[in-house]
């Protein structure tokens, strides 16, 4: 799930020559659905939508009150395009979500905003239809919104958790990094040793398994 929240002085949806929805201040949310949304990516967005602090408080101080401390208006709008993976300069939308599931989805996404919120400050467009959106960017403020652990890799399809190894690094990048630099290091002492103390030497060659009789002997 992906939203766009932007902070609007007022913002409205036409629909034809309808107009089907219009707010005053609040936020505009174009949301957009994947394929491998959840129930859980509906609760974590409500809540940091309806609890982003993008307004500022009576003294003046930015970034300091939610759309619900200010008591303003939503306006939520579904746009499937926010799925796009581009394939060449072509917008490809199979991470979207097909719209006989979507439709349900959104609802659901609407039902818990006006459960956690007031409900008559929730405002929607019209699910599947062609859509004139007029905002009017309030700063402007405009901020990406995606569930923490819903990255999506476009190359592979897939949904990864941070946690889970990329297909094409080393399973364990922090041994390899390790083994790297433990070679380096060994290496910058080989290039020193000539430098150390007769009895220095020997030490060295000792901690290293090396036997000075071989080296004297060679």
């Amino acid at each position: 799930m992906r939203a766009i929240i932007q902070r609007v002085t007022q913002a409205s949806v036409t629909v034809g020559e309808e107009q089907v929805s219009s707010i005053g201040r609040g936020i505009c949310v174009l949301l957009g659905i994947s394929v491998e949304d959840t129930q859980k990516d509906i609760d974590y967005m409500v809540r940091k939508i309806l609890n982003l602090r993008i307004f500022a408080d009576d003294s003046g101080k930015h970034w300091s009150k939610s759309v619900m401390d200010k008591q303003y208006e939503v306006l939520c709008v579904s746009q499937f395009t926010l799925q796009c993976v581009l394939k060449g300069n072509k917008p490809d939308y199979h991470m979207a979500m097909p719209s006989e599931n979507a439709e349900p989805f959104y609802k659901d996404f609407l039902e818990q905003m006006r459960k956690a919120y007031k409900p008559e400050l929730i405002k929607d467009g019209k699910f599947g239809a062609y859509m004139q959106v007029n905002i009017q960017n309030d700063g402007p403020v405009t901020i990406q919104l995606e569930p923490p652990a819903s990255t999506t890799d476009p190359k592979y399809g897939r949904k990864d958790s941070v946690d889970t190894p990329h297909p094409r690094r080393p399973q364990t990048p922090h041994l390899w990094k390790k083994g790297k630099s433990t070679q380096a290091k060994q290496s910058r002492r080989r290039k020193t040793w000539w430098k150390l103390a007769p009895q220095q030497v020997i030490v060295m060659l000792w901690i290293q398994g090396i036997s000075p009789r071989k080296v004297h002997r060679s």
